[in-house]
């Protein structure tokens, strides 16, 4: 399965100030595949160990963990030999084993020689609750999501067809397999990004084998709040992790407390929410009161919005079929909405960039605020069907008068009076 991680890797690789790397995700996002992927292309030697299944292993990093103590005990219980040049020490789950990830800072400073990778899920709230020195300064990271939409229709086949697609996105042109390339849209929003979905969808697998799948994957995710946090914390952990689909069906998306409970307020879930996001398994979309740049500097922290990781892994919580997302005039309009936001959120979060939204009291809002890579902000209107009229959106251009808008539809490619017409299955190009 093709990712677009191997090329981040591969810089990684060559760079002159290598420095060891950590790479962050949330769990089955498909690192540890791509890793010995990598290692299998790139070098003649792997040196790996998953501290989850290699208990022992942990107990080498209890002493001293300078490289030249290290590597030794670590060949002896690997059977590898490690050459500075061709090996690649791969630490794996090494959220299991914490100084393990402090010895990277050793590695740097005393043998920055070596081509070390530690990978994880779960590092900012399991590392969190141990005692241990995270090496600052001394550590490259990079962070992997699901399959953005690019690269599932590369695990599909159809590279040319994302080629095609991103042609037509330049040059804001038209693009003949229009519905083609819908239908396999239409196709992710229910199979999402998430590798071992993936690969099932691709070998023909039932939709409700594919959907098993991502309860499955949910379970597990439960599994690590009830692992990772006390049993109140989890219980309201689990509390705000069930409330998001509810949220994103409702009209107004902004996350609001009284959907968990009448009761709750911000202080009893604040923390809640942080460890959500810092498991990686939502992201936060915060308001901002103008849409100037730097948005951070008029960012307001009440008011946001949270969106799952993966829109699969959301349409499997509603329990929809293909059906269900076809564009209707009905009262799942919203529901519908809620989805291609999540999907746009997904496809851009995966790009890098860091959303926003705008919005007033008087009820104007434009779903998405992005600063681009030339520097412009740009506002960006999901609208999951053909009905593209947006009043919030021509109140953010009569405030701020932006170079352009990017209008994300079901609607063929163009650009008329200051308007991107982005198809939804293009959404993977905003930024790029």
């Amino acid at each position: 399965m093709r990712r677009k991680i191997e090329e981040a890797l591969l810089v990684w690789k060559n760079s002159r100030v290598r420095k060891p790397l950590v790479l962050n995700g949330a769990r089955q996002v498909g690192k540890t595949y791509s890793i010995l992927d990598f290692a299998q292309k790139q070098y003649r030697n792997l040196l790996y160990v998953d501290f989850s299944a290699q208990k022992n292993a942990c107990a080498l990093f209890e002493g001293d963990i300078t490289p030249e103590a290290l590597l030794p005990q670590l060949e002896v219980i690997t059977k590898t030999s490690v050459d500075p040049e061709s090996t690649l020490l791969f630490f794996d789950e090494v959220q299991a084993c914490p100084r393990a990830l402090t010895s990277l800072k050793y590695f740097f400073e005393r043998a920055p020689e070596y081509h070390v990778i530690a990978a994880g899920s779960l590092l900012g709230v399991a590392l969190g609750r141990e005692e241990y020195s995270y090496p600052v300064g001394k550590v490259d990271t990079l962070t992997m999501h699901p399959l953005d939409f690019e690269e599932f229709l590369w695990a599909f086949q159809e590279e040319q067809l994302a080629d095609l697609i991103r042609a037509a996105y330049a040059a804001d042109r038209p693009m003949g397999l229009h519905d083609y390339a819908l239908g396999h849209y239409r196709r992710y929003l229910l199979v999402g990004g998430m590798p071992e979905a993936v690969d099932a969808a691709s070998s023909s697998a039932s939709p409700s084998e594919i959907q098993s799948i991502q309860l499955g994957i949910t379970d597990a995710y439960i599994a690590d709040m009830t692992k990772y946090a006390s049993p109140l914390d989890s219980a309201k952990i689990l509390n705000v992790w069930r409330s998001v689909p509810e949220q994103l069906a409702k009209e107004n998306h902004k996350f609001q407390y009284a959907t968990i409970s009448s009761s709750a307020r911000a202080f009893q879930y604040e923390a809640p929410i942080n460890w959500l996001n810092a498991a990686g398994l939502v992201s936060f979309c915060y308001r901002v009161s103008e849409g100037r740049k730097p948005l951070k500097a008029f960012v307001e922290q009440d008011f946001f919005k949270l969106y799952l990781l993966d829109v699969g892994l959301l349409a499997a919580r509603y329990g929809v079929d293909a059906a269900d997302l076809e564009p209707a005039a009905d009262k799942g309009s919203c529901f519908r909405g809620g989805i291609a936001e999540n999907y746009v959120m997904q496809q851009m979060v995966a790009n890098g960039i860091e959303p926003f939204y705008w919005g007033t009291t008087s009820r104007a809002e434009v779903d998405f605020v992005v600063q681009m890579s030339e520097g412009d902000v740009a506002p960006v209107e999901v609208k999951s069907g053909g009905n593209v009229s947006a009043r919030s959106l021509e109140a953010y251009r009569k405030a701020y008068q932006p170079p352009y808008v990017l209008r994300v539809s079901t609607k063929q490619f163009g650009f008329e009076n200051g308007i991107k017409s982005v198809p939804l299955y293009a959404a993977f190009c905003i930024g790029s």
